[in-house]
């Protein structure tokens, strides 16, 4: 999808900039004593006109022969168009172009309080046909659990979407109650719009973050701490930086010693999502899957009927909502990562005393109860982050 966005972009500086080196040379020719010491004047790096060769030979050829900084160039491209990053050795011969990847913009009215009914359930209907091919045949269609499309494995394959380590995991987990979300959905970045991202970019840029280059706990305090110091210009507090490094564990499950680049995307792209949109504006980027999820969520909280649940219970959901595999699941409270509602057999079902995990709510009258509303509120951020398929929790609870 970025390829033709980027390409289009190229073309459209290039043609800008050739306007440029015409009325340019024009002057020159009219001043050649002025041409003349601009030529015994200091050496630039760069011309106008190799610009624009640079430009014209990305836009027809495509990329030039690789260099460090025209690598550097492109990843920052790529981030930009939504296209993550893509491998150097990613063979793309005979493989489908993405297509045209366009950010979201803001609407007016994003701001405003959006009404989620509890009590009228939605109706969850996947699309029929491909979103890649545009062809049905019905069982082999892998659906979203975020989003209505739906998708065939070999399409994903001739995308480039689906891997040798991802293919297993789409067909073991697309038909299950943990579900698998498609590459619209597992990219967090994507739900920036051109200004947020360039934001990101810009922050990114400042710290230098090299787009693609994973994390170590060192890098990512250090991030932590340029960043505060710049938003704040101050020094990061020492609890802060300790909710920090338990956030670089949440990232890096499998305990490697360092965080993936795009979980630290997504960990950025919904932090920033937090800093800068209201809770209302969140609440509208959630699907009806997901709105279908949250209020089995509440109502297997809400066991006496009454509209409201404890604080404790709520705390509880948050943690639990990032249980996507089945392994995990067994030992939480709350499952509401699966499409539909809440079997009697789920851990969602029962309150099991032998969770490790288990908190012992307070009653209601010890504790500040939650509405419906208000628990959408206090999650929506968190059920944004749940998505991708990475086992990493892109945003921490607090405790």
């Amino acid at each position: 999808m970025g390829v033709l966005m980027s390409r289009r972009q190229t073309v459209e500086r290039v043609q800008k900039v050739s306007l440029a080196v015409s009325a340019f040379k024009d002057g020159l020719r009219e001043q050649p004593s002025t041409r003349r010491r601009a030529e015994a004047g200091t050496a630039r790096q760069g011309t106008l006109e190799q610009e624009v060769q640079e430009g014209e030979e990305e836009a027809s050829a495509g990329p030039s022969q690789p260099e460090e900084s025209s690598a550097s160039k492109a990843a920052w491209e790529r981030l930009r168009d939504g296209r993550g990053v893509e491998p150097e050795e990613f063979d793309r011969a005979n493989r489908f172009t993405p297509p045209a990847f366009i950010r979201p913009k803001r609407e007016l009215h994003d701001d405003e309080p959006l009404d989620i009914s509890l009590e009228q359930r939605e109706q969850i209907l996947n699309d029929e046909m491909c979103e890649i091919c545009e062809v049905w045949t019905a069982e082999s269609l892998f659906p979203c659990r975020i989003c209505p499309r739906v998708y065939h494995d070999g399409c994903l394959r001739r995308m480039g979407y689906l891997q040798k380590d991802s293919a297993v995991e789409v067909t073991e987990t697309a038909h299950t109650e943990t579900g698998w979300s498609c590459y619209y959905c597992d990219n967090l970045n994507l739900l920036l719009t051109e200004e947020e991202m360039y934001s990101l970019m810009e922050t990114l840029k400042n710290c230098k973050i090299i787009p693609g280059a994973c994390l170590t706990l060192d890098d990512f305090l250090h991030y932590k701490h340029q960043v505060h110091k710049q938003q704040f210009e101050r020094t990061m507090p020492e609890a802060q930086e300790e909710q920090a490094a338990l956030q670089f564990n949440a990232l890096d499950p499998d305990k490697k010693g360092h965080i993936e680049w795009q979980d630290f995307l997504s960990h950025e792209s919904i932090q920033l999502l937090q800093k800068i949109r209201p809770q209302n504006a969140l609440l509208r980027l959630l699907t009806p899957k997901e709105r279908e999820r949250a209020r089995a969520a509440f109502l297997a909280l809400d066991q006496d009927n009454d509209g409201f649940i404890g604080e404790g219970e709520c705390r509880q959901a948050r943690h639990t909502w990032f249980r996507k595999h089945q392994k995990e699941m067994q030992s939480c409270n709350v499952s509401i990562s699966h499409v539909g509602p809440i079997s009697e057999g789920s851990p969602a079902s029962s309150r099991n005393s032998k969770s490790p995990e288990k908190i012992l709510p307070a009653t209601k009258q010890e504790e500040t109860s939650i509405d419906w509303p208000g628990f959408l509120r206090e999650n929506v951020a968190y059920i944004l982050a749940a998505r991708p398929n990475s086992a990493a929790l892109h945003l921490q609870p607090l405790a």
